[in-house]
């Protein structure tokens, strides 16, 4: 499942660097994530560094792109050979 940003994000710039598969970028409004480019970091590390990052706690699953932990890292596979 890919992670989403919520309207709660303050702008702060700090999950953007973070993503290893530059699925963060500026929005209109608050930053957004990429759902084709967003594997929670499997691949990369054990857990969504944004997540870990975001000091207000907006970076929750994106119920729209639900997808398995295999999904995932064929994603991951799929980006990194690219």
């Amino acid at each position: 499942m890919a992670l989403m940003i919520t309207d709660e994000c303050i702008n702060c710039d700090v999950c953007e660097p973070e993503c290893p598969n530059s699925a963060i970028s500026p929005g209109e409004e608050i930053y957004e994530i990429d759902p084709n480019l967003c594997t929670e970091c499997v691949g990369h590390y054990d857990e969504p560094q944004c997540v870990l990052v975001c000091p207000v706690d907006c970076i929750p699953k994106d119920p729209d792109h639900e997808e398995t932990q295999e999904e995932l890292q064929e994603k991951y596979n799929i980006i990194t050979s690219a």
